[in-house]
């Protein structure tokens, strides 16, 4: 969610529970603002938080040309200070997964530890060697932030546009989804480059826009069932959780652009959604 809006904005996902704390508030207020000047960022997001076993992760995004592609995530543990998470990489995933399980610890430098075994030279001269491989949490953490932003990142249908160059940017003329499209999930589309090409019936593409229409719905999201949507505040804000990483809330209030998400959770994926459906 956008960080000129986050006072107002976390107390309408804050339905589950989880919120911050008004000195939390007032820090990230603060803070964030330095940080935009800093790196020199166009637009500051509040992510959300981690909660840890020692600590809790606060993260942010900073966003520069292109809202999908150009962004940065930061973590703190205070509201204050600030630091980059590294970009994560094919190898940081496959290394994650193996050795990360559990809870945060909520320490950047604590290491997880996986064995694995190499093999060196070819035919009858090969040799396997047993290699203990450590990854940090830092790394788990910035794999976790990307994941999660993949899977259930939301925006309102026509929230953003993508221009002609392929920049995806804020949509200026964005008014809001009317009372009666808020309330259908295929409103609602995942906030990341689209996994497959929709299948679209003769009138969807007589209706259809590429500048606007070039994101998965969240309709369409395996397995089906896997977001609870309503209206809350006497009907006035449409909210959407996600069962798949709970703690992950998306706002918007119809007629108006205001929309935005946050996640508050553990950081650990429902692997059990399937049999809860």
């Amino acid at each position: 969610m956008d960080s000129t809006s986050l006072y107002c904005s976390l107390d309408l996902v804050s339905g589950a529970g989880l919120t911050l704390s008004s000195e939390q508030r007032t820090a990230l207020q603060t803070s964030l603002i330095i940080l935009q000047k800093n790196y020199k960022f166009n637009r500051v997001l509040f992510w959300g938080k981690i909660l840890g076993i020692k600590a809790d992760y606060f993260i942010a995004e900073g966003v520069t040309n292109d809202e999908m592609k150009d962004k940065k995530a930061l973590y703190s543990f205070d509201c204050m200070e600030w630091h980059l998470l590294p970009p994560p990489t094919d190898e940081m995933f496959a290394e994650v997964n193996a050795a990360a399980s559990g809870r945060f610890m909520g320490d950047p430098s604590h290491e997880y530890e996986f064995s694995t075994v190499r093999r060196h030279g070819e035919g009858d001269e090969a040799v396997e060697e047993d290699v203990v491989v450590r990854v940090s949490e830092e790394k788990r953490l910035a794999t976790t932030v990307f994941t999660i932003d993949q899977e259930v990142s939301v925006v309102p249908r026509g929230a953003y546009i993508k221009s002609p160059h392929g920049i995806v940017q804020k949509n200026r003329s964005f008014e809001g989804l009317s009372f009666s499209e808020a309330g259908k999930l295929n409103n609602y589309l995942h906030f990341r480059e689209p996994k497959q090409p929709r299948k679209l019936s003769v009138l969807e593409m007589a209706e259809s826009d590429p500048c606007r229409d070039f994101l998965d719905p969240l309709s369409e999201d395996i397995p089906k069932g896997s977001w609870s949507i309503q209206f809350e505040r006497g009907s006035s804000v449409c909210v959407l959780r996600s069962l798949l990483w709970l703690g992950l809330s998306f706002y918007h209030i119809p007629a108006t652009p205001q929309h935005g998400y946050a996640y508050m959770g553990t950081g650990l994926k429902n692997l059990d959604l399937p049999f809860m459906l």
